[in-house]
């Protein structure tokens, strides 16, 4: 019995605007500051249309701010090279012509031309990967959560940095960030996703915290809480195979820094 073959799904992130980013921000850069132009498409005026590139470089380097139609056959790696990462727009777009890939085996999920057929705009959070969606959610309850956190540093500091210097700690003996989440980010092809996720999970944190006065020790912890969060959330899906790895996703996720329940009298 034959099976069927999922089709390859190509993606394009855009700045809010539609318009691609540059294939290469270090050369965009360079150019902007000698007062140059650097082209660029606006997908968005583009959905069902074709469109060749408007200035094509070498095949397949990058050899000037903006060379090829640079496109992903996986979601959650669209965000590595945006300027700034977030917010985008994520449009499916089908590659024309000749293509090439001069990542080679290492990045097999790249496709480039100069080429394309705008498909269509899809949503946003699936630059994140299958679950962005729940990675955007728990990111947008993190200002409410890092004020809940602060408010717990305020009523009991000691005993809420003793609970988190243990979990820090649990979190250097298993490695729970550095191997764990790194790799299982790598391996699922959503390095890129899981970078931007603790980016602006650490930002909103951070500005959270300060906002409801804890000091700067707490500020910290609260922010590492927070990249864990949204670490956790966007590979839950990975790390979940025995009792090991679940302990693994616990610690992610906050498990032990949750505040214990009373003990009735």
């Amino acid at each position: 019995m034959a099976h069927s073959t999922r089709p390859v799904v190509h993606y394009m992130a855009t700045r809010p605007d539609g318009t691609v980013p540059p294939t290469c921000p270090d050369y965009a850069r360079y150019a902007i500051a000698r007062g140059e132009t650097v082209p660029t498409v606006n997908l968005a005026d583009h959905v069902g249309q074709t469109v060749d590139h408007p200035s094509p470089g070498q095949k397949w380097y990058d050899d000037r701010p903006f060379s090829y139609f640079h496109m992903y056959t996986r979601p959650g790696e669209v965000l590595e090279r945006i300027e700034e990462g977030w917010p985008i727009r994520l449009f499916v777009v089908e590659p024309l012509g000749e293509t090439g890939n001069w990542g080679g085996r290492y990045y097999p999920y790249w496709r480039m031309s100069q080429q394309i057929r705008v498909v269509e705009e899809t949503e946003a959070w699936r630059a994140f990967g299958h679950r962005g969606a729940q990675v955007l959610n728990t990111i947008a309850q993190l200002p409410d959560l890092a004020r809940q956190w602060a408010d717990q540093w305020a009523a009991d500091p000691d005993g809420t940095r003793r609970r988190y210097n243990a979990w820090d700690g649990r979190l250097d003996d298993t490695r729970a960030v550095s191997d764990w989440a790194h790799f299982k980010a790598q391996y699922s092809r959503r390095a890129a996703g899981l970078k931007t996720a603790y980016t602006l999970a650490g930002a909103a944190a951070e500005k959270a915290a300060t906002g409801a006065g804890a000091d700067t020790d707490a500020v910290a912890s609260i922010s590492l809480r927070a990249r864990c969060l949204v670490a956790g959330q966007l590979l839950h899906d990975r790390i979940r195979q025995g009792e090991y790895e679940k302990s693994i996703r616990a610690l992610l996720l906050g498990t032990q820094l949750e505040t214990p329940a009373p003990v009735p009298a």
